[in-house]
């Protein structure tokens, strides 16, 4: 059985040159009844490897202090890696029923100043090892909502981050924006204190999905914050989508597919909506029989690859779709995309401070995670230490399995020389087991394996994280998928 559109839209989304996997006529590319029993299945979606489910407790303020002292000795003999910044504001006034980020809903305002007290006692611990004015390329709000801080206190953050760090004149500064906590006014201020790039929530326009999600704007709010941001000169204007949200039908998409490529945002993220109410308390109040059934999810996904596709939008893979001008599509033809907490991103492989309640970091061979509690993340900064609370060192193998990853779920192919090059080892040796594993799949035509590469296939590419879990050791080892959202 054939998932109808689901053959034009694969070879529409990737016929595209040079890094993108290789483009197959539409009757070359067909999901089959079996590849969705066999393949949609809970998996990882490498923002990291190995992914931050297998962080440990053993990796605390102590672990992360020798991390950052590491990178302020290679700073002076030039060996650094690049520099970005994620902050994380978890305030909100309301719960989004399929939230899974890390959250605090509240209506009292007053709480922010003294987040920000607590942020610039972390951003000072920070200065104390690696030094003031490390150069910065790439700076990202999220949250939560970021515009849940007034104008006064975004200027107030930008200010202590200005004052410890040294922003790149062409970093990437960008911010996430509730469009209910936005106007014209707010976004001219958000331009003034340099924000160059913009991405507004929106997941769904029909009215009866949003009020099923608890989160109500209207059509005509997100056009004119749209309108605006354009007219203001933010470089990159970002929507999100989600898809597989309850009271969600295939045709009510097609209308926020169509009304979102009216909109002509620079760039789309498209996310699978993944149902874990053991997981996430707010999804509990998500009716389950509501939800699209998984063929209506593919039907879905295929149409937003058809439709974006064929309104002039490069697929860049996964989760992401950009207009062919914008940095994220020329960094994806030049074969120079990357994959971060964030997701894909144009940024060179790049160390990662992460300030704030849960946010993640990435300094040399390591990884790092905060407290997911203000009143843990309070506590530890009370007693001057990092409030970090877990991570994990990598492993040589966790090295060379993440270049793997990242080379398959960034280009959609490894090559061996590349990664013996770089790694010292004899690929086909060293991961036999691994390239066994993908006969299977070569089989069914999602890649092709020859002695001196794999290839992720058109119709790979809808199941890239499929291919990308062969190499994930820990997961292999334990088959503990649960955690994970579906592949589609």
């Amino acid at each position: 059985m054939n998932i109808a559109t689901a053959p034009a839209a694969a070879s529409a989304a990737i016929a595209h040159p040079a890094a993108t996997p290789r483009a197959a006529a539409p009757d070359q590319v067909q999901l089959t009844a079996e590849h969705l029993r066999r393949l949609d299945m809970p998996g990882p979606r490498y923002t990291s490897y190995p992914t931050a489910d297998r962080f440990v407790e053993a990796f605390g303020d102590e672990a992360y202090r020798r991390a950052l002292r590491q990178r302020a000795q290679g700073a002076v003999v030039g060996g650094v890696l690049p520099l970005s910044l994620y902050v994380h504001v978890p305030f909100c006034e309301s719960v989004c029923y399929y939230c899974a980020c890390n959250k605090i809903i509240t209506r009292h305002h007053e709480k922010a100043a003294s987040y920000l007290d607590l942020l610039e006692q972390e951003v000072a611990l920070h200065v104390a090892e690696i030094g003031r004015g490390q150069p910065v390329t790439q700076l990202h709000l999220g949250g939560g909502s970021p515009t849940f801080l007034s104008d006064d206190e975004l200027a107030r953050l930008m200010d202590t981050l200005r004052h410890a760090f040294r922003l790149a004149p062409a970093a990437e500064i960008s911010i996430e924006v509730d469009p209910r906590t936005a106007d014209r006014q707010r976004l001219q201020h958000l331009r003034g204190l340099g924000f160059n790039r913009i991405s507004f929530g929106v997941q769904d326009f029909d009215p009866a999905v949003q009020a099923a999600v608890h989160r109500v704007q209207p059509l005509a709010l997100v056009q004119d914050l749209v309108a605006q941001a354009r007219a203001l000169g933010f470089t990159s204007i970002n929507a999100d989508l989600i898809y597989g949200l309850p009271r969600q039908t295939a045709a009510s998409f097609r209308r926020t597919i169509a009304q979102m490529a009216d909109l002509r945002p620079d760039r789309i993220a498209l996310y699978a909506y993944a149902h874990l109410p053991e997981r996430f308390k707010p999804q509990r109040r998500i009716h389950a029989g509501e939800l699209p059934a998984p063929q209506e999810r593919v039907q879905m996904l295929g149409d937003a690859l058809a439709g974006f596709t064929a309104q002039g939008y490069t697929y860049i893979g996964m989760d992401h779709f950009a207009l062919p001008q914008d940095a994220l599509a020329v960094a994806r033809r030049q074969g120079r995309l990357h994959r971060n907490f964030q997701g894909y991103s144009t940024q060179p492989e790049c160390d990662l401070i992460g300030l704030g309640v849960s946010s993640i970091g990435r300094i040399g061979a390591t990884y790092s995670q905060n407290a997911k509690t203000l009143a843990e993340y309070q506590d530890t900064l009370s007693q001057g230490r990092f409030p970090v609370v877990r991570g994990l060192a990598l492993s040589r193998d966790d090295v060379v399995r993440r270049a793997i990853i990242m080379a398959l779920m960034c280009q959609g192919r490894v090559d061996y020389e590349s990664i013996e090059l770089a790694h010292l080892l004899d690929m086909r040796q060293a991961f036999a087991p691994e390239l066994e594993r993908l006969r299977e799949l070569a089989d069914w035509g999602m890649v092709e394996v020859s002695d001196s590469e794999i290839q992720v296939t058109p119709l790979g590419w809808y199941f890239v994280r499929a291919v990308a879990m062969v190499f994930d050791r820990h997961l292999q080892a334990d088959q503990t998928r649960a955690r994970f959202s579906r592949i589609i």
